[in-house]
């Protein structure tokens, strides 16, 4: 036997560090992967960031400390 989660097509969002809605593509190509930055999941207490925070945490975590 198999267990198998079905995943939704997509859900709508709203950007825990913004407010700006967008839609995540969980069960096929998602916007982000279509972006050069590659960082780690989001923290416990957040979700998935819309492209414009995601570009400034890129930066910031590419940035020396």
């Amino acid at each position: 036997m198999t267990n198998q989660v079905e995943m939704p097509a997509s859900r709508r969002l709203a950007c825990p560090r913004c407010g700006t809605q967008f839609t995540c593509a969980l069960a096929g190509p998602c916007w982000c992967a279509e972006e050069t930055a590659r960082l780690p999941m989001p923290a416990d207490d957040e979700d998935c960031l819309c492209r414009e925070c995601l570009r400034k945490a890129a930066r910031t975590a590419a940035q020396p400390q």
